[in-house]
């Protein structure tokens, strides 16, 4: 029987996989750009030789890989592992699950990249022991992720946790997906970008994120984030002062309606930025909840960074192939 699984974080850009042991140790890695442009099949070819590459490096004997975890973006089916929609890769009904055992003779098991962000939390990060945690990360979108009584949660129609389209302003800025006032709309990365772009180039407000992007607005990195905090930046924290409050009424609200043991905030802002910026959560969070509810609710940060999808589809390939 296996006692390793590999672990498959697939990006827009690129593709990392890892061969991981029973405790989480990374045996070894290995890193591909994705090429989405070359189409499905192109990118799943990628994918297999990024696995491959992998286990070489391990040093490991692939009869000793149970199974293949993989988080991809997009509504999926977590049965079928068949990708819906991935506008990211262009995708549509992408037999991924299939397509990739053909290649690698591996059982492969697919998720939802934030889904499996949230499993690596629970199983390895800052979630280990606890049995209900809500996921939320943080960075050019904001993506949720549900565990209760120590699984996933998918739902009906397996797209539970999409915690950046909660409506938290009714008639707020139209948000991605079409609808307006979702807290993506207003508490992402591209969210603050939009709202620092029209202060400072529409209504003249100055703000040393210009000299940090070279002037360049269009895609302000989370570190310059940081950096703009670190100088005191009124701009950047009257615009962080708003995206606190409406996370925090995001989070309130789950607060209410779920009472999860644990709330896990990740991603690239949340990494980036300091305590301060947690306690601003927390504070509002508290603010938009009902009395008492916040009794016994953590909320803490993501302990993972980077791995928590190579290790989250681990723990994915592990449970679901039943290797424990």
């Amino acid at each position: 029987m296996g006692t390793n699984v590999i672990g498959v974080d697939m990006g827009g850009t690129k593709i990392l996989s890892a061969v991981i042991d029973a405790e989480g140790n990374i045996l070894g890695t290995a890193k591909v750009s994705t090429k989405a442009g070359r189409g499905a099949i192109a990118v799943i070819d990628r994918i297999a030789n990024c696995i491959q590459r992998a286990v070489d490096k391990s040093g490991v004997d692939a009869a000793s890989i149970q199974a293949v975890g993989i988080g991809a973006p997009g509504p999926l089916d977590p049965a079928t592992g068949v990708v819906i929609f991935a506008p990211n890769l262009g995708w549509r009904d992408v037999p991924l699950k299939t397509e990739l055992e053909a290649r690698t003779g591996f059982p492969t098991f697919v998720d939802n990249d934030v889904n499996v962000g949230t499993l690596g939390e629970h199983v390895f990060g800052a979630g280990r022991g606890i049995q209900s945690v809500v996921g939320i990360f943080v960075g050019t979108g904001i993506g949720g992720g549900i565990i209760l009584q120590g699984e996933l949660f998918h739902g009906a129609s397996k797209t539970a946790g999409e915690i950046g389209h909660i409506i938290v302003k009714a008639g707020g800025p139209r948000c991605g997906c079409g609808t307006r006032g979702c807290l993506e709309a207003i508490a992402s990365r591209t969210a603050m970008t939009k709202q620092f772009r029209k202060a400072i180039l529409k209504k003249g407000k100055k703000s040393v994120l210009s000299e940090l992007t070279g002037g360049d607005l269009s895609a302000i990195r989370s570190g310059v984030l940081a950096k703009a905090v670190r100088l005191n930046d009124a701009l950047t924290l009257k615009v962080l002062k708003k995206v606190t409050k409406y996370l925090g009424i995001g989070i309130g609200s789950i607060v209410n309606f779920l009472n999860p043991e644990m709330i896990v905030l990740g991603g690239g802002v949340v990494e980036a930025l300091d305590d301060t910026f947690l306690d601003g959560i927390r504070a509002a969070t508290k603010k938009y909840s009902l009395p008492n509810t916040l009794e016994g609710v953590q909320i803490v940060r993501a302990e993972l960074g980077d791995n928590s999808g190579i290790l989250g589809a681990a723990a994915l390939a592990r449970q679901r192939s039943g290797a424990g």
